[in-house]
């Protein structure tokens, strides 16, 4: 058995991978809140790397890019319960409430390890993943007590949580030269940069004199270069980490681009 989820709601599920590794590329609609139970997983963003393990909980905001890296640790399978907390759900627990939040320009992941309150209220879930029926009301009610903890332990945690404003127009080349290693649909490239797809296609094609698969390719291609030359890592550490599906396809067309194996590179460092 490699992954399992078990839904209590649409919004709340217990995740489980007991394969040796599992990947993802991933641009989240809601925020999510999770707390690990055991395993361990690494999230690559543009300008920071996570690492969380068991009893670890966080908070990753919507509209981030990541390359999520899920491991089995210590001979137990990567388990976490797993919390959507979805802007309809939000617009209702904010209406009665007067918030202005403030504007962020970047939303990091936030850390809330080891918190009581937290692990108490996603601890409580866990009995509930084995019920036939759980009532809609009950469910609802411990999204919203996550949500009002949430507010009591993060003096920032409503400007994050209560903005509801979509990605607005933003400069193509910065963004693009920021999170070209994530291997995404340019049609999402598109939304979070403030573009329909046409417009991005030909903004795009201004900007960078070429089409948007041929630019990503080669710079995911240098990347990886980069960290098998410079950072002497192994072609199967880096293919991952720079936007490829899997080794075969990356060994291609790097071989294609470079004129040699990305393995040629890990095999001069060994000789020396």
């Amino acid at each position: 058995m490699e992954y399992q989820a078990k839904y209590i709601t649409d919004d709340i599920k217990l995740s489980c991978y007991e394969d040796k590794l599992f990947k993802s590329e991933i641009m989240f609609d809601h925020h999510m809140l999770i707390w690990f139970l055991s395993g361990e997983t690494k999230i690559v963003q543009a300008d920071a790397t996570y690492v969380f393990r068991k009893g670890d909980i966080f908070l990753i905001p919507r509209n981030q890019l990541a390359t999520i890296i899920n491991y089995p640790k210590d001979g137990q399978p990567h388990k976490t319960v797993v919390m959507h907390l979805s802007t309809a759900r939000l617009r209702d627990f904010y209406a009665h409430l007067h918030v202005k939040p403030k504007a962020q320009a970047v939303q990091s992941i936030r850390r809330f390890d080891n918190h009581p309150l937290l692990e108490s209220c996603l601890a409580s879930l866990v009995p509930y993943f084995d019920m036939k029926n759980l009532p809609d009301n009950i469910a609802s009610l411990k999204i919203t007590e996550a949500i009002s903890i949430l507010r009591a332990i993060d003096p920032g945690i409503d400007d994050v949580l209560a903005n509801f404003e979509m990605p607005g127009k933003i400069d193509l080349v910065s963004y693009m030269e920021k999170n070209f290693m994530f291997n995404m649909p340019l049609e999402k490239f598109g939304y979070l940069t403030g573009r329909s797809i046409t417009t991005f296609k030909r903004d795009f094609k201004r900007a960078f004199g070429t089409t948007p698969q041929r630019w990503l390719t080669r710079k995911r291609l240098e990347l990886a270069h980069y960290h098998l030359a410079q950072k002497q890592r192994r072609p199967v550490e880096v293919y991952f980490e720079t936007g490829f599906e899997n080794l075969s396809h990356f060994s291609y067309a790097f071989k294609k681009h470079f004129g040699y194996p990305p393995t040629a590179l890990g095999a001069a460092h060994h000789k020396g």
